[in-house]
């Protein structure tokens, strides 16, 4: 496997893991209840991820396709490409982005929207691999907030936007623990 290909199935796997142990860390029964009227729950994080994993990753997967059928080659660079991206920008809960009503999650219950976001990885690195040694570096995608950002960039976001929605949930159960009865004074 071409080192930028390996470094970004490390990068998704190493992001999805901090994501599952956020979700682990919130009681099962919680995962389905939002922790305010205008948030959403663990669960509807989740789905959301999934929807979006999805469309990203039949974007990409054409991009991908087409640039192959207009002769795409090799990446001629070992150089690992995560230090040269602003992945901090993405995981970033400082400023709050708004998703498109596309990517609002349905109401999938936990287990549903777990499964949901594991075909959609599947899928993600599936593509991935297949473009494994092109120059993905070459191929561009415009992204509603970042501008036009390279296929590297793209999958490399897709680890990042999971670990800003980690840290989401780990908000969620930090709020859910300081509100419990039993961290109440007494």
């Amino acid at each position: 496997m071409h080192p930028r290909t390996r470094e970004l199935m490390d990068h998704l796997d190493s992001q999805r893991a901090i994501l599952r142990a956020a979700f682990d860390a919130v009681p099962a029964g919680a995962r389905d209840r939002p922790p305010a009227s205008d948030r959403w729950s663990p669960a509807e994080i989740v789905e959301h991820l999934a929807l979006v994993e999805q469309r990203v990753g039949s974007a990409l997967a054409a991009r991908i396709a087409s640039a192959r059928a207009e002769g795409l080659g090799v990446d001629p660079s070992n150089e690992p490409v995560l230090p040269t991206l602003d992945l901090e920008r993405v995981a970033s809960r400082r400023t709050r982005v708004n998703a498109p009503e596309t990517s609002h999650p349905s109401g999938l219950d936990a287990e549903t929207a777990w499964a949901a976001l594991e075909r959609a990885g599947t899928a993600v690195r599936e593509t991935l691999r297949s473009a494994d040694g092109l120059a993905l570096g070459t191929i561009t995608h415009p992204h509603p907030f970042f501008g036009s950002l390279s296929l590297y960039e793209w999958f490399a976001l897709i680890g990042s936007h999971e670990a800003r929605h980690a840290a989401q949930i780990r908000e969620i159960v930090e709020l859910s623990a300081a509100q419990s009865p039993a961290s109440q004074p007494s």
